[in-house]
């Protein structure tokens, strides 16, 4: 069986999951291109190998590479979910003592939020702590930066899910729902949003925002987060 990879982020962890067989050749290469996806912009990576079956020796000297990459820039590459294969290979190489592992992805990212895992940029904000919710990287990306420069702290995810997590380990003052949320930006799913956050001011960004000029669109955006004023 070949490799198959999605790749997301949830807040400042970039989670690649993997189903099969991760070994030298084009497969290997995948792995390799997803995570330096990752390393452009995250340093706290987490590797689902719970549909691993198979890991020759190029292949896991390519995820302790990265190990190595993600450390030595003061972040992390943690395992997750781990099969009885995956399990015992490391084991018997005695890796199992270099990495940290986790049961499941969703132990794996928590890992990482208890500990406050923020970007350089994130630790020097004091403003607000935005929550941005949408499927595109693009946007997320565009509005991470955006907010972040104007001193917000800013988490973002493309799943529901992840949302969850992220509003359970950290307290928001806003949240964003972006332009392709779609029946994300539903009243039932804001209401959930509410219940995990019931403080939090929800904006919901209409579906021109991707299309608008983007001095526009991010200078609106700031307008809308911003408190609204007191009598």
């Amino acid at each position: 069986m070949s490799l198959a990879l999605e790749s997301r982020h949830c807040g400042s962890v970039y989670i690649v999951r993997c189903v099969g067989r991760i070994v030298t050749g084009q497969e290997s290469a995948l792995l390799e291109e997803a995570l330096k996806r990752g390393l452009r912009e995250f340093t706290r990576l987490v590797l689902n190998v719970g549909g691993v079956n198979y890991v020759d020796s190029s292949g896991m000297g390519l995820i302790v590479r990265f190990l190595w990459h993600t450390r030595t820039r003061g972040g992390d590459l943690r395992l997750a979910g781990p099969t009885p294969f995956v399990t015992k290979l490391l084991e018997m190489t005695k890796l199992s003592a270099v990495f940290r592992i986790y049961p499941d992805e969703e132990a794996a990212i928590v890992s990482f939020l208890k500990e406050g895992a923020m970007t350089p940029a994130e630790e020097v904000n004091t403003g607000p702590r935005v929550l941005f919710l949408d499927p595109s990287p693009d946007t997320c990306a565009f509005v991470r930066a955006l907010l972040t420069r104007h001193g917000y702290r800013v988490l973002s995810t493309g799943l529901m899910g992840d949302a969850k997590i992220l509003l359970s380990a950290s307290t928001v003052d806003v949240i964003v729902l972006g332009p392709d949320c779609g029946s994300l930006s539903s009243p039932s799913t804001v209401n959930i949003l509410h219940q995990l956050a019931p403080s939090a001011k929800t904006v919901v960004l209409e579906r021109e925002f991707k299309s608008r000029a983007a001095d526009e669109a991010g200078i609106a955006l700031l307008e809308r987060i911003q408190p609204s004023p007191t009598a």
